[in-house]
């Protein structure tokens, strides 16, 4: 991934050593001057760190704004020196590296110095265009997902997996490369919290036994809330004598966080009541009702996640994928 170049700016600069610790950020979101109802990814390494030591990032909307949220404004490093988290727009953004125990302040008219408990601060200008491709669905803005990830197993995606049709619906993909699968995954752009989330699909009946499509909220910010997911997940788990669906909230090995059943044919209606301390599954073809059920233990209060979706191969499978499947999202709908 291409390393985007901070600026230290010019009332944080002074003499350093040459071991002093640095940050570079690799992923800087889109300047946007009235983005605050919308979020990004935001990802960065830092050079010479130490255990115990956090980021803090501001974006800048006249003054600076601790990103995520007010009440997580600590981003943790993980062993390989790299960070990731999400941040409201804004036309700036920065991160500083901070000793345990700092101070964070919510908004500042300007960034403080290194010194004391912040040991480095990068600065850079939001980019001109966003860093994932973007289509409109539904009346919101998705952001289509580029990087590998590990969910099932080791996966890569594409932008080119996700398309919308001229009646406006979204086509999911998992596709054939020289050598491998490639998968699909598209996000809100915005975190819309408590109300109900709904989906209308269809081609579901088709999915062989690794292919598995899944209905989520996601949150980089909240690792110690399992990143607030909840999950409506289509997939037998590469068995084909497993149900072919299920409900879950994580962690997943949790045996009374996981409600599984079966899925028939044809179009089908999935939807998810997210209230505080209960989460609502209900799938329906029709007006039939298919299954429902309730998780009231652990069910987490909103954050900025986002809704996902996402179409990928799971590697663990004992029956391997074969061809390339297609799934069919016609409409997506919140109500608060």
């Amino acid at each position: 991934m291409a390393i985007v170049p901070a600026v230290v700016c010019q009332a944080c600069r002074r003499e350093r050593s040459s071991d002093a610790p640095s940050i570079q950020f690799t992923r800087i979101p889109q300047a946007d001057a009235a983005g605050s109802a919308r979020n990004d990814i935001i990802e960065g390494r830092v050079t010479g760190g130490l255990p115990g030591q956090k980021i803090v990032l501001y974006a800048k909307t006249g003054q600076w704004w601790v990103q995520p949220l007010v009440d997580q404004p600590l981003t943790s490093i993980r062993p390989n020196s790299k960070w990731t988290n999400a941040t409201h727009l804004g036309t700036d953004y920065a991160a500083l590296l901070v000793k345990e125990g700092y101070r964070v302040e919510n908004v500042l008219d300007s960034l403080p110095q290194t010194g004391g408990s912040v040991l480095a601060i990068a600065v850079a200008p939001g980019a001109k265009r966003p860093p994932s491709p973007v289509v409109d669905f539904s009346g919101y803005q998705w952001r289509l997902r580029d990087a590998p990830s590990s969910r099932g197993g080791t996966n890569v995606y594409s932008s080119s997996n996700i398309s919308v049709d001229e009646q406006g619906a979204m086509h999911v993909r998992i596709s054939k490369t020289e050598k491998d699968w490639s998968c699909a995954e598209a996000s809100l752009t915005r975190n819309l919290g408590y109300g109900t989330y709904e989906f209308v699909v269809r081609g579901l009946e088709k999915l062989e036994p690794a292919a598995v499509f899944s209905m989520f909220t996601y949150d980089y910010a909240s690792g110690s809330l399992r990143n607030r997911e909840m999950n409506i997940e289509i997939g037998r788990w590469g068995d084909p004598v497993n149900k072919n669906a299920q409900y879950a909230l994580q962690p997943f090995d949790v045996a009374t966080n996981v409600y599984r059943f079966n899925i028939p044919s044809g179009k089908l209606t999935f939807s998810m009541r997210w209230e505080p301390g209960r989460i609502t599954f209900r799938t329906l073809r029709g007006s039939t009702t298919v299954a429902e059920h309730a998780f009231t233990v652990g069910v987490p209060p909103p954050g900025i996640e986002s809704m996902r979706v996402a179409f990928y191969v799971y590697r663990a499978a004992e029956v391997k994928l074969l061809h390339p499947m297609e799934v069919v999202i016609e409409r997506f709908t919140y109500y608060p």
